[in-house]
C-alpha cells in the first residue's frame, strides 16, 4: 500500500461531529472533517447558507458572515481534532477558549461560500492546546487567528 493510501482519512459527516463535540443548531459550525492527521492538524468544511439566523440582520440586503462565527468554526474544528486524538473519553467535554490572537479578517464570507477551515496545533502542554487557524474560500485566506482552548472534565448534559 502506497503511503498516500496509507494517510487517507475518511470524512467525518456532522452525525458524528455531533457526537464529538457539544455544539448543535445554529452554533454548530462544521459540516464536514475532511482531512486530519492525529494530534497534528485538521481541514473542517462549512457550507455558508442564506437561512442561517444572523443573515437576517447581518447584514439585510448584504449579508455576510460575522467574524466571531468564523473564529468560532476554528475553534470547532480544532476541537474536533482534539477528540480525534485524545479518543472517546474527551467526547461531550466542555472546552473553553483562553486566548485569541492575531485575528485578521482579510475578504468576507458569503452565502453560497464553502469556507474551509484549516487548523494547525502550535503546542499542547496537559489540558491546553495552541491553534493557527485559518479560514479560505477556494484558495482566497478570508480569515486567519491564533488561539488556545483547554479542555476541562466538566461533562456537557
Amino acid at each position: 500500500m502506497s503511503q498516500e493510501a496509507q494517510n487517507k482519512i475518511e470524512p467525518l459527516d456532522t452525525v458524528r461531529i455531533m457526537e464529538m463535540i457539544p455544539h448543535r443548531y445554529p452554533i454548530l459550525l462544521v459540516d464536514r472533517l475532511v482531512d486530519y492527521k492525529e494530534g497534528e492538524h485538521a481541514v473542517g468544511l462549512k457550507n455558508v447558507t442564506m437561512n442561517e439566523p444572523h443573515f437576517m440582520g447581518h447584514f439585510p440586503g448584504q449579508p455576510v458572515m460575522p467574524g466571531v462565527l468564523i473564529v468560532e468554526a476554528m475553534a470547532q474544528t480544532s476541537a474536533i481534532l482534539v477528540v480525534q486524538t485524545l479518543g472517546k473519553e474527551a467526547e461531550s467535554k466542555v472546552v473553553y477558549f483562553m486566548t485569541i490572537d492575531d485575528a485578521r479578517f482579510r475578504k468576507p464570507v458569503v452565502p453560497g461560500d464553502s469556507l474551509y477551515i484549516h487548523v494547525e496545533k502550535i503546542k499542547q502542554r496537559g489540558p491546553v492546546w495552541k491553534f493557527k487557524g485559518t479560514a479560505k474560500v477556494g484558495d482566497t485566506v478570508c480569515a486567519e487567528a491564533t488561539f488556545s482552548a483547554m479542555l476541562t472534565d466538566q461533562e456537557v448534559g
